[in-house]
């Protein structure tokens, strides 16, 4: 029998993090932690004013102005997720595929998560007809359809919703009545920043949009767990605003008060983080770059990567060359490659997509070396991806990319 779902690989017990930048940490972001070490007493819930007021400053400089007072800080956008969850009530949609995280916090409220196609251009945001369909149907079967999450800046595919697909999902969604949560993690990890158009669709739609983003994303260490979030301006935004506090509350979802020092100075965005936060977006951009030409030369499909840092592949048409080798679904597939790359290779099924689909994200943390000196030397090169280090690790995927094409082409029906 298949090994879809083997012990400690369950849908809540087992979910890939976000993908690491791979780098050593900021100094700067390190001398404030260790600044603030000595503090002996907690942040309060929802975040203290240095850190509420740091987040009303990065969202004023990227579109609509919010007060301190619409904002809220919690360890990690998992922890507001569930409070948003909890505080909207009803059943949940989402993209499929969508970030893996997401499903598992609504499923332990019991709640249902309803996934939606995406369209061909991009992951991330539901295709508007989809959505409605999905709707109509969740009502039908008496479900209770309240709010969508989206990802403009998406992980898992790695893609950017161009703007005006964004705004007939969001024109879709509000003709339905769903609040939005938009989980604006990644925006800062755009590739091409003046080539790539985001709109936030808090933009499009402010009165019923919730802001979330975790500061992983771009400004913080992933181990450092801290995450922001932007409610609407009105009474709506308002009674959201402490509904969430008091899951919050009762979650005892706290900032650790040092780590909530180096998020107020990393939403300041001073000289040192914002010139990380550039070096370590191109860093990705032109390793990603690479690593996307391997696996499509290779056979497999991918959407070309414009932020973050990874990809989301399609082995699909590789399938006669990994069923010679065992594998037949996504858990197969996630174990042959994590095996073989010698690295995580997280399986569809964790963001949604069917277990008989071959899909996996692979992230570019882990093609950037295995000390913190080969990994600072990318941070420093004009073309990362032609160090030797780097090298190495591009030819050891594209061995096992090449194998599988090989093989799938020695199985291809002879005309």
């Amino acid at each position: 029998m298949r090994r879809s779902d083997p012990e400690g690989h369950g849908p809540v017990r087992y979910g890939p993090a976000l993908p690491d930048d791979g780098l050593p940490v900021l100094p700067e972001l390190a001398d404030v932690l260790a600044g603030a070490a000595h503090r002996a007493h907690g942040e309060p819930v929802g975040g203290g004013p240095a850190l509420l007021d740091a987040a009303a400053g990065y969202w004023q400089r990227r579109g609509p102005a919010a007060g301190p007072e619409r904002a809220v800080a919690a360890p990690g956008t998992h922890a507001l997720l569930l409070a948003l969850t909890a505080a909207v009530g009803g059943d949940v949609l989402a993209p499929r595929p969508c970030a893996a995280w997401w499903a598992p916090y609504v499923r332990l409220l019991g709640r249902p998560v309803f996934h939606v196609a995406t369209p061909a251009e991009c992951g991330g945001v539901p295709d508007p007809y989809a959505l409605l369909e999905t709707v109509r149907r969740v009502r039908a079967e008496g479900g209770d359809p309240r709010l969508l999450v989206l990802s403009v800046a998406d992980d898992p595919t790695a893609t950017v919703a161009p703007p005006e697909v964004l705004h007939e999902t969001v024109e879709a969604a509000a003709g339905e009545g769903l609040h939005l949560v938009s989980d604006e993690t990644w925006r800062d990890t755009l590739h091409e920043p003046h080539e790539t158009v985001l709109v936030s669709p808090a933009e499009m739609l402010p009165d019923r949009v919730t802001v979330v983003g975790d500061l992983a994303g771009a400004l913080l260490p992933s181990g450092w767990p801290a995450a922001v979030a932007r409610f609407p301006a009105g009474d709506e935004g308002r009674e959201l605003h402490a509904r969430v506090l008091d899951v919050l509350t009762a979650l005892g979802a706290q900032v650790a008060a040092p780590v909530a020092a180096a998020a107020a100075y990393a939403l300041g965005e001073p000289r040192p983080v914002a010139a990380r936060v550039a070096a370590t977006a191109r860093l990705h951009a032109d390793v990603a770059r690479a690593a996307h030409d391997v696996v499509v030369t290779a056979g497999a499909l991918s959407l070309p990567p414009q932020a973050g840092r990874h990809l989301y592949v399609d082995l699909g048409p590789l399938r006669s060359a990994l069923a010679s080798r065992g594998v037949g679904d996504a858990q197969e597939l996630e174990d042959f490659l994590t095996a073989r790359l010698g690295m995580p290779a997280p399986g569809g099924h964790r963001f949604g997509d069917d277990l008989g689909e071959l899909r996996v994200r692979l992230a570019t943390g882990p093609l950037l070396g295995h000390t913190d000196a080969e990994r600072a030397r990318c941070l420093g090169s004009p073309e990362p991806s032609e160090l030797p280090h780097v090298q190495r690790a591009l030819i050891n995927l594209r061995s096992v990319f090449d194998d599988l094409r090989d093989d799938a082409q020695r199985w291809e029906p002879s005309r």
